[in-house]
């Protein structure tokens, strides 16, 4: 997969040592906000590539980026209880559920007791 013509890899280290130099010269951000916001990147990189490679992993992705921009704005100085962010992160989870839900089934063959209803004898 490429991104601009160039592998995803290659894009985060470029934008990893902008940000260090801009850090270095003048830019006011903290080593715990410079970790925040290349995580984030990764995570954004590897929902691109969930969704582009179709591995049926882009529900994970998704929660796995929103749980990395939430660390971002707490970074930041977001301020937050435990609580909220677990509120917030199950409203993400749900409506992730919600959209991405699909049908499943097993990849092994159906048992007789799962082809019929405990509940209904006869017919």
């Amino acid at each position: 997969m490429k991104i601009f013509g160039r592998e995803p890899v290659y894009l985060l280290a470029f934008i990893a040592i902008v940000l260090k130099l801009s850090a270095a010269y003048g830019l006011d951000v903290t080593g715990e906000q410079q970790g925040a916001i290349m995580a984030v990147l990764s995570l954004a990189v590897a929902l691109a590539t969930a969704v582009v490679l179709r591995t049926g992993a882009a529900a994970a992705a998704i929660v796995n980026l929103a749980q990395g921009v939430l660390a971002l704005f707490l970074a930041f100085g977001l301020h937050m209880a435990a609580e909220e962010q677990a509120l917030w992160m199950m409203a993400v989870e749900g409506a992730v559920a919600l959209v991405l839900r699909r049908e499943v089934t097993a990849p092994v063959p159906a048992l007789a007791l799962e082809q019929r209803s405990p509940i209904k004898t006869g017919s």
